[in-house]
């Protein structure tokens, strides 16, 4: 029987622990670093261990998925060893820097956002009527005073400040293709809230909403169970757009970083009705981020200080606030 965990070698000076686990017969799941607390340089190893393998095939390997902190490669048997499948990881780890050196193609978007809009109460509504009628996230038809809770924050301005300020980094896209899971380049708008219980059954396609330090984007209807603040124009390929969705059907790719503009809900439909009508023209920059930007911001001593004061009034919060 091949064993679950399959090796974790000694990595090189800079280089975030790695652990290899089997994951079936044509599988390998690589980890990097540990699981808490979210670690940026073990995603942006993960993303620069990706682009590799893309850039310099390995006979036999057929796909790979990167995931927060991991990457899911998929073998063919018959063509290459589970133990060479190893060997080749550990030949393109040997050639990467360390990951504060560590430099990505890296587009930036912009993307409205209305915040507390009427589709996303519609969600909460339905859940608390259908599901779970005393649902502590629900909070005068809206789980966004229940972020802001969760967070110790004064007031909801303070939560849509924190959104509206930093750079998202789109961590990994996956659960269902095309949803991205964001986080903040700046530390110090970090916000986490924990997850619906149970899920919620229906969630608008456009909704914004948080679950754990993520911040996703639905692409389509579907069930979800982050706590959903508001809502943005369509990023999947139904707006037809072939200018914006030429190669990829989702708009947002892993490695984007996303700033949200502030819109009201009346100038959301509009620009969302023009999105489905192709007309909707959807600001993407191409360019590079070297993560030395990330850790040089999170390094600065205004920065550590700040995002250091907000965890400690978040994890005190919390204790205050009853979990779904």
């Amino acid at each position: 029987m091949t064993p679950a965990i399959i090796a974790t070698p000694e990595p090189a000076a800079g280089h975030p622990r790695v652990t290899y686990r089997t994951a079936g017969d044509r599988a390998l799941m690589v980890e990097y670093g540990q699981p808490f607390p979210v670690d940026l340089a073990a995603n942006f190893f993960a993303h620069a261990a990706a682009r590799h393998l893309t850039a310099h095939p390995v006979r036999g390997v057929l796909e790979i998925a990167s995931g927060l902190r991991s990457l899911t490669v998929y073998y063919e048997p018959s063509a290459i060893k589970q133990e060479n499948v190893v060997t080749a990881l550990e030949e393109v780890h040997r050639a990467l820097p360390e990951p504060r050196s560590i430099v990505l193609p890296s587009r930036r978007l912009k993307l409205p956002i209305a915040f507390d809009d009427s589709a996303s109460r519609e969600a909460v509504h339905r859940y608390r009527v259908s599901t779970r009628p005393d649902a502590p996230n629900v909070v005068d038809g809206t789980n966004v005073d229940y972020i802001v809770r969760y967070n110790g924050l004064p007031d909801r301005e303070a939560l849509y400040s924190r959104v509206l300020e930093s750079l998202w980094w789109n961590a990994f896209t996956g659960f269902y293709p095309g949803l991205p899971s964001l986080l903040p380049l700046d530390p110090r708008s970090e916000i986490v809230a924990p997850k619906y219980n149970p899920a919620r059954g229906w969630t608008p396609e456009g909704a914004v909403a948080l679950g754990g330090p993520c911040i996703v984007i639905h692409p389509i209807e579907s069930p979800g169970s982050y706590q959903i603040f508001g809502r943005t124009v369509p990023i999947s390929q139904l707006t037809r757009n072939p200018r914006t969705h030429r190669v990829d059907p989702a708009l947002i790719h892993p490695g984007d970083r996303i700033s949200f503009f502030r819109v009201t809900e009346a100038e959301l439909i509009e620009l969302r009705r023009q999105a489905f009508a192709g007309s909707y023209d959807y600001d993407v920059e191409p360019g590079r981020f070297a993560a030395e930007e990330y850790f040089s911001t999170a390094a600065a001593p205004e920065v550590s200080t700040e995002a250091e004061r907000r965890r400690a009034a978040r994890h005190a919060a919390r204790e205050m606030v009853k979990i779904p």
